[in-house]
């Protein structure tokens, strides 16, 4: 098959939507309508069933199946049922199908799932099954596509949490390991009877024997991994989630929305509605995550996983190239290397594997041979000593291809070939078998084909039924019927608490002493004699643990501080276990602790961890704030600076000056001499004490102001040395200043960084424009971009320009060494004279700047106002307004000024209460910290004064000294002295004269 269609032209449909919407059904009646058809399903579980259900229909004569380890293939063969990888594209049936198509966007399997999107094609009709979620790039990549909509066929609901014994019947319960389906099976045998077992390691004949059981109604719970996400139809009401999170191979990580919708929309069957939910310790599922899967919408695949098919095999090396080469489309991104590109580039890595290396055949050989898949779960290096070693067999010492010998694959096989063993066992002897049965189906690997395919599929048929034997015998529950057996007796029982903390009663698992209180490993169940052997079991656990708890709570006490911490939602732990937490006390700073301790511990070992508990807490604020509390405890703080202190200690040493801004007008110098000598800065932004911006005063801060005001959950503090951090439109903005952060723009600045940034800027000449300098971006960390986009939230107005780049000219270099000319003079007499090309000029190289100037957002609009003598003769204007210009000073022009200061500020604009200290309501307040009045007029003029003492003092004056004033963020300019060498100097002294 070509990716390209010839003519007569073929049709390419790809049908989409959610599960149970009998997409799978309408593939296989499509495919039964042409002559011939190939379907390619991501499991070989799936594959198995779709088989059967075909053979069922037309009979075996006409169907082949081919997975990686089995191969059935008639030879009238006219329907293909395959895994995806094993599709046979060379065959050129009228119709092909892929199922589950959304697995393009796999990161392990997606390049072949993209490569068939891509390149497979029936001569007919092409089918694709899969999520909606696929529209957009298979609209992209595929053109004159048909797209069809299929809706669900019931309704899919989420009924919340529910324990393990509260399952309803006909329930899955899903989990994504080995050892957590054994656990939770084995419960659910306890208390529920049974369950059967479905997982993607076992073998097809395992998997429909446990399948069977469930079917048949021997049992009514099945406990499986997300291998019962891939279309496996079974009567199922109820999906319950034991985890929501899965080792993908690489990490651990959650499960997408899409994922968890693939796995629950196994819940209802055709019109029978379904639910799901969690069980267990799984935390409930977010409500938006939920709301996407009954309504089916999930965020579309943007980028699907490839790898280039078209592979260079004239050296190993060529061939890895062709494996690594890029794509330029953006719908695809390359692949990270599979397992197969792993093996190669090791096994050519290999002196005996290299040295047979000599032809194109060869290394298409080796490719094959490491394609292979590591069913065992092996390291790499002995997956591929294993690979080596085929690799030798298929090649011989010669130039002739020779195959594996017959004995010692019969030596392999027979070291599997026992049905002996516990369920592990039989799950690891399956995992081997799967690898010879591999190389049996491959073309001339070994002698006697037919024979080795027959014998490997027989000892994978008696391992898969002793492990279906093993799985339904159970997991005897040794525990509980031990338990009944000795309350039948009325025997003692006798338990006791090992190093690690594990409680064991009769030599078996009792729970775990987590801290000083008791887990129990419970077995929950409806009878009577569950609850009686549960409370016998914590009766003698407790016997034993009560000695043990004494002499932990003794260790407790007298453990260090260091041993101890608290977690940033208010927890309190001793080494790795929770021993109490947090509440509320009589003041923000002194929080209270509730211990976790049992009840059957006794009094006396609550009180001796509460106790502990408080010491190691009250220590922790003390050494935290204890520049708040120094302050607190200064009796020379007096009246207004008095009453300051108290507002910093309330707000744990850092707040917005916009919050305190009447505040910090009223104190004066010596007040605020005072406050400064306990360390607490007069920033324009933030008021706030240095010495607390630290992480471990900012994490304990965030803890006890969200303990003080009730928050379900605490916020976090930034993680430490970040100099901005996101500013998140949910995040509230007191967050951010108690985390020592203020927001601006997309970006919050570190408090401390944002007042060096003001510093620099009050020097600048913010109405006339400056540029950002290297220090500011240095302070900020930040590219000039983000810059200006934080300058936007400070209240500044950046405009982008573009300029001419200049470069810094390059140092002549002048070589005072002489020089012997090697021309004659007949030759420089003679020789025609150089004619030198002039040199097209470059293109000037431009470079962006921006340039920022104070843009505060208004205020409030000033109302019209008639200006005084106006209807009066011309000659008379400029008294009146000279009088106008003596009113408008002295103490009303203060009081003018004063009043504008106390105006909030809007979006971060310096504003008067900034600049408490009498500087212009425009103008960042020029003090600061440091104190300093430069700039103050010393006349008076700003000061008070009567208005009638100074009637008729500006009389005469220019009518542009009454025009509005303007301020600017620059200091005042000191005037120079004059030169006496100055040509103008006498002529400016006699102006002065006269």
């Amino acid at each position: 098959m070509c990716a390209k269609p010839t003519t007569p032209p073929q049709r390419v449909t790809a049908m989409l939507g959610p599960t149970n919407t009998g997409k799978t059904h309408y593939a296989i009646e499509k495919m039964l309508g042409h002559r011939t058809g190939v379907i390619g399903l991501p499991l070989r579980l799936l594959a198995r069933e779709v088989y059967d259900k075909i053979v069922a229909l037309r009979g075996p004569s006409v169907v082949a199946l081919i997975t990686g380890e089995e191969k059935i293939i008639p030879p009238r063969a006219q329907y293909w049922v395959a895994t995806t990888e094993a599709m046979p594209l060379e065959i050129g049936a009228d119709f092909v199908c892929v199922d589950e198509i959304q697995l393009c966007a796999d990161p392990d399997r997606g390049h072949v799932f993209t490569d068939r999107l891509l390149r497979a094609r029936g001569l007919v009709e092409t089918l694709f099954l899969g999520s909606d979620t696929m529209r957009g790039a298979i609209l992209g990549l595929i053109p004159r596509v048909e797209l069809l909509r299929r809706d669900r066929m019931s309704a899919l609901s989420y009924t919340g949490q529910k324990n393990l014994s509260r399952l309803p019947e006909r329930t899955a319960i899903v989990c994504f390991s080995v050892d957590a389906v054994y656990a939770i099976a084995e419960v659910i045998r306890r208390t529920k009877g049974g369950c059967a077992v479905v997982m993607g390691a076992l073998s097809p004949r395992t998997r429909n024997a446990q399948v069977a059981l469930y079917q048949n109604g021997e049992v009514d719970y099945l406990v499986a991994t997300d291998a019962i996400g891939m279309g496996l139809n079974l009567d199922i009401k109820h999906i319950a989630f034991a985890a929501t999170g899965k080792f993908d191979g690489r990490r651990m990580r959650a499960l997408y929305p899409q994922e968890l919708a693939q796995i629950a929309g196994r819940a209802g069957r055709h019109v029978q509605n379904g639910t799901f939910g969690t069980t267990g310790e799984v935390r409930p599922i977010a409500p938006e995550v939920i709301e996407a899967i009954e309504a089916h919408r999930f965020d579309p695949i943007r980028k699907l996983y490839w790898r280039n098919h078209d592979l260079d095999f004239g050296t190993v090396d060529k061939l890895i190239r062709s494996l690594e080469a890029p794509t330029s489309d953006p719908w695809l991104t390359r692949a990270r290397d599979a397992d197969d590109v792993v093996a190669l580039k090791t096994l050519s890595q290999l002196p005996e594997v290299a040295e047979k290396l000599t032809s194109p055949q060869r290394i298409k050989l080796l490719w094959d041979v490491c394609r292979i898949p590591d069913f065992r779960g092996v390291s790499e290096s002995e997956h591929a000593s294993l690979l080596a070693m085929i690799f030798g067999f298929l090649t011989g010492r010669g130039l002739a291809r020779t195959r594996i010998p017959h004995d010692w694959l019969e030596k392999a096989v027979d070291r599997i070939d026992k049905s002996t063993g516990d369920i592990d066992t039989l799950s690891k002897r399956l995992a081997y078998i799967r690898t010879w049965t591999y190389v049996a189906t491959a073309d001339g690997w070994v002698q006697n084909e037919d024979h080795w395919r027959q014998a490997t599929r027989a000892v994978e048929d008696r391992l898969s039924d002793a492990l279906h034997t093993a799985l339904a015998q159970r997991f005897v529950d040794r525990r509980t019927s031990m338990l009944m057996r000795r309350l039948k007796q009325k025997e003692t029982l006798v338990a006791e608490v090992n190093d690690k903390g594990e409680v064991m009663v009769e030599g078996e698992y009792a729970g775990r002493l987590d801290g000083f209180r008791f887990a129990q490993d419970m077995r929950e169940g409806s009878g009577s004699g569950e609850g009686v052997a549960n409370a016998t079991l914590r009766q003698a656990a407790m016997e034993a643990l009560r000695p043990e708890l004494h002499l932990r709570a003794d260790r407790f006490y007298n453990a260090p501080d260091t041993e101890m911490d608290f977690t940033t939602q208010g927890g309190l732990m001793w080494g790795n276990s929770a021993v109490g937490k947090l509440v509320k006390g009589a003041e923000p700073q002194r929080p209270q602790v509730a211990a976790f301790v049992d009840e059957d511990a006794g009094p006396e070992v609550a009180e001796k961890v509460t106790r502990r508990l408080q010491h190691f807490i009250d220590r922790k604020v003390a050494a935290g704030f204890e520049p708040l509390l120094a302050m607190g405890r200064d009796e020379a703080l007096t009246g207004l600076a008095r009453g300051f202190a108290f507002r910093m200690t309330e707000a744990m040493g850092v707040i917005a000056r916009e919050a305190v801004a009447a505040e910090v007008k009223d104190l004066d110098q010596p007040a605020r001499a005072a406050l400064r000598k306990h360390g607490i800065r007069f920033g324009q932004y933030t008021v706030f004490m240095p010495a607390l911006l630290k992480p471990a005063p900012t994490r304990l801060r965030l803890v006890l102001w969200s303990l003080w005001n009730g928050l379900e959950e605490f916020p976090e503090s930034p993680p430490p040395g970040l100099v901005t951090i996101p500013n998140l439109p949910a995040v509230p903005r007191s967050h951010y200043t108690l985390a020592g952060y203020h927001p601006a723009g997309a970006r919050a600045l570190r408090i401390d960084m944002l007042e060096r940034l003001a510093d620099i800027l009050r020097a600048l000449d913010s109405k006339a424009g400056f540029e950002a300098t290297p220090d500011m971006l240095s302070i900020t960390g930040m590219s000039a971009e983000q810059f200006a986009d934080l300058m936007g939230g400070l209240g500044y107005k950046a405009t982008k320009g573009e300029r001419v780049k200049v470069r810094a000219a390059a140092p002549v270099v002048v070589d005072d060494t002489p020089r012997v000319n090697p021309i004659t003079e007949e030759e420089s007499v003679f020789a025609a004279p150089e004619v030198v090309e002039p040199a097209a000029e470059a293109a000037p190289e431009m470079e962006s700047f921006y340039t920022y100037t104070w843009a505060p957002k208004p205020r409030f609009e000033r109302p019209a106002r008639r200006p005084e003598g106006e209807g009066q003769p011309k000659e008379n204007r400029n008294d009146a307004r000279a009088d106008a210009g003596r009113k408008s000073g002295g103490q009303n022009r203060g009081q003018k000024r004063a009043s504008q200061g106390s105006e909030p500020a809007k979006d971060g604009a310096p504003t008067a209460a900034a600049a408490a200290d009498g500087a212009a309501s425009a103008r960042p307040d020029r003090r600061n910290d440091r104190g300093s009045t430069k700039g103050d007029r010393k006349d008076g003029a700003r000061g008070g004064g009567d208005r009638a003492d100074r009637k008729g003092a500006d009389r005469g004056k220019p009518r542009d000294d009454f025009k509005p004033k303007s301020f600017e963020a620059r200091p005042t300019r000191p005037e120079k002295p004059i030169d006496p060498d100055n040509p103008f100097a006498a002529l400016m002294a006699l102006k002065s004269k006269l």
